[in-house]
């Protein structure tokens, strides 16, 4: 159908994360979107306020908001699946460009210019997209907080191994978050009021 775009990317709500953990709470793509443009745009300001950098948190937020779009089609691919080969990736790869293709072309003609470089970022937008990857990572790492908070062991490995990949990351501003801002999230409701 011609013009589907929003449509289809409201779609986004419908589509679970997770799916092969037991989970407490089930998380969807679009609140998992949510997320990490939020803890994009926190990463950038503190770029800009505590190491001297100067990102700019709306586009950072603006290109979290649409780094999992292509999912609306593909669907949210488990880690394990997604990653076990480099040809699996390479296919997964390939299908992504498909996909974000086929969402442009759901757009009117006039509109495409706007959205392609958030569905495709540029080299210009490298340095957002790091942070990005970042905050998708912690993301999931709130998760497994999250889930280990409400005794679910099903996310204790996960968690260990993304707390791993979140500590050899070279990104300062990951680095400010998770000894100021990330001991929150381990805090119950009343320590947090």
């Amino acid at each position: 159908m011609e013009n589907s775009f929003y449509a289809l990317l409201f779609r986004q709500r419908h589509i679970r994360r997770w799916s092969l953990m037991r989970n407490s709470s089930e998380e969807t793509l679009s609140q998992h979107s949510m997320q990490v443009a939020v803890l994009s745009h926190a990463l950038a300001l503190i770029g800009n306020r505590y190491f001297g950098k100067d990102h700019d948190p709306d586009r950072a937020a603006a290109l979290a908001l649409f780094h999992d779009v292509p999912e609306v089609i593909t669907g949210d691919l488990p880690t394990p699946v997604k990653y076990y080969s480099d040809a699996v990736r390479e296919g997964y790869a390939a299908i992504e460009r498909d996909a974000v293709e086929r969402l442009l072309s759901k757009l009117p003609e006039e509109l495409r210019p706007d959205y392609e470089p958030l569905l495709t970022p540029s080299d210009a937008d490298r340095e957002l997209m790091r942070l990005v990857k970042a905050a998708d990572k912690l993301d999931a790492y709130i998760k497994c907080v999250e889930e280990r908070g409400a005794g679910n062991s099903e996310f204790l490995s996960a968690e260990k191994t993304i707390r791993a990949k979140l500590e050899a990351s070279d990104c300062e501003e990951l680095r400010y978050f998770i000894d100021n801002l990330l001991p929150a999230f381990d805090a119950t409701l009343d320590e947090i009021s």
